[in-house]
């Protein structure tokens, strides 16, 4: 059974840091292409950072470029995402996505507030 698990996610000040996981089960990591989402309230889910099968390329939305790095770690089946110099914007509930098999985890929130 495909399953996606994130973590990490939490309440942070502005300038705070986060980092999330994505663990994946039932399917080998390093087969996908590999993402991260997320969706603020009233809002659709948009697309934040992919990383490719072994880490050799990577893309971020513009509105994170510099701030986030997504990384992988296919021996452990995990990815994560780096959050850096966060900002209230940044507020949303944040979800991983593997291309391979089309499946999403349940989402992890990541609220930025002083």
């Amino acid at each position: 059974q495909v399953q996606l698990v994130e973590s990490g996610g939490g309440l942070v000040q502005p300038g705070g840091s986060l980092r999330l996981a994505c663990a994946a089960s039932g399917f080998t990591l390093s087969d996908s292409v590999m993402s991260w989402y997320r969706q603020a309230p009233g809002k659709e889910r948009v697309l934040v950072a992919t990383i490719t099968t072994f880490g050799v390329g990577t893309n971020y939305a513009d509105s994170v470029r510099g701030r986030f790095a997504i990384s992988r770690d296919n021996a452990k089946n995990t990815m994560y995402l780096q959050m850096n110099s966060l900002k209230p914007e940044d507020t949303a509930v944040y979800f991983c996505h593997a291309w391979l098999v089309g499946s999403w985890g349940q989402g992890t929130q990541v609220t930025v507030s002083s």
